[in-house]
């Protein structure tokens, strides 16, 4: 059998397609923050991560161009070697203040942080231990570690009774690292952090939280999921992403000095990857003043999405409850979900669809994302178009 052969046999995209109903790589041809221009027409984002609207400020375009002005579009080369530029240890000590760790180290995409902490931290015979709903990355990064003779487990979503369970079936003695998202991507929904830092604490596990989600949505002035349960102190590992709040692209791991050290010089995520650009660590640098300057945004954030989750409810969706700015919205089958989000798309709404395998079978749904920016006629637009399509594929009555 030939190598392509399942390739060229993969054609679940191009019936989708067929049908006039695929929801992905939709081109965004200008965007504005709360509304945006696709395939020639403007249409109320609520998908997006932009969660402060940044990513269309002027100061952060500008701070960008200044950027490039002065260093130029690319840094040439790996953080370890010609590709650290001041930029880059300004945003760490800024990070790292803002944050309240010790340090923080930049990778170039946030993808990129979970496989180059994990696989960098967890070494052979330790132990890694997942939520079973972790992003990706994280669920990646435990698979490279395992390559490395690493082990591997998961416990349920969000379970810390399961966690108890798992971490008390590992040798007493030997080290972990417990990963889970601060804010779960797909359902918004928060990690139990008390509890899940008790159960590190008396099995001998550290803990890292991915706050990808989480700041700039939750937390004192939108220091995440540890300023959530004001916790910082005790947790161990902070890693994000520059792609959301950040309005850029990148990411950072925050934790004890001695430890980012270790990994700026043992990570190969870190070492062999170009660094991240100029123009996005301006970026960056430019939206953590805009946070630290505007702290009443995250506020305006959280209440525009609890607006969504009343609305919601009271026309009868089923939702995933959260704190957060994610709201899901629950279709169930995955057919009624695309074409769900077809009819949004042409009344001029644009969200997520997420169907298995990105969600659990009978879970298809419309993830909806919402943004400081967002106001209340763009708000009330995306609740009639929901309810016009929800009571014409019968979803609500």
């Amino acid at each position: 059998m030939d190598l392509f052969e399942k390739c060229i046999s993969f054609t679940k995209a191009d019936e989708v397609k067929a049908l006039g109903l695929y929801p992905y790589f939709r081109a965004v041809e200008e965007n504005e923050g709360p509304e945006v221009m696709i395939e020639g027409k403007k249409v109320v984002m609520a998908g997006s991560n932009n969660y402060l609207g940044f990513t269309a400020h002027p100061k952060v375009r500008q701070a960008s161009i200044d950027a490039i002005n002065k260093y130029g579009t690319g840094c040439s080369g790996s953080r370890y070697l010609t590709g650290t530029i001041d930029l880059h240890n300004q945003l760490e000590l800024r990070l790292a203040k803002f944050l309240g760790f010790e340090s923080v180290l930049l990778f170039s995409t946030g993808y990129q942080t979970a496989l180059g902490v994990i696989a960098s931290i967890a070494q052979k015979g330790e132990w890694v231990v997942s939520d079973k709903e972790n992003h990706a990355c994280i669920m990646n990064g435990a698979m490279l570690a395992k390559g490395q003779f690493t082990e591997f487990v998961r416990y349920k979503h969000n379970d810390m009774q399961d966690l108890e369970k798992v971490l008390s079936r590992l040798p007493a003695d030997v080290p972990k690292l417990i990963v889970s998202d601060g804010v779960f991507s797909v359902s918004g929904e928060i990690v139990n952090l008390p509890e899940l830092l008790k159960a590190a604490k008396k099995h001998n596990a550290r803990v890292m939280i991915d706050d990808a989600h989480a700041v700039g949505v939750i937390g004192e002035g939108g220091r995440g999921t540890a300023s959530h349960w004001n916790l910082t102190e005790e947790t161990d590992m902070v890693m994000g992403t520059f792609s959301k709040t950040f309005s850029s692209l990148g990411g950072y791991v925050a934790g004890p000095e001695r430890v980012i050290n270790f990994l700026k010089h043992t990570s190969p995520a870190l070492i062999f990857s170009a660094s991240p650009t100029p123009a996005s660590c301006a970026a960056a640098l430019a939206s953590l003043d805009l946070l630290e300057e505007q702290p009443e945004l995250v506020n305006k954030l959280i209440a525009n999405a609890d607006y969504m989750r009343k609305g919601f409810k009271e026309m009868g969706f089923n939702i995933i409850e959260s704190q957060t700015a994610i709201v899901p919205v629950i279709v169930g089958d995955v057919e009624k979900s695309l074409i769900f989000w077809k009819q949004l798309y042409d009344a001029g709404v644009f969200v997520n669809a997420f169907i298995p395998p990105g969600v659990p079978p009978n879970m298809s749904m419309m993830r909806t994302s919402y943004m400081a920016t967002h106001e209340k006629v763009h708000l009330d637009k995306i609740l009639e178009v929901f309810g016009v399509v929800g009571r014409e594929l019968g979803i609500i009555s």
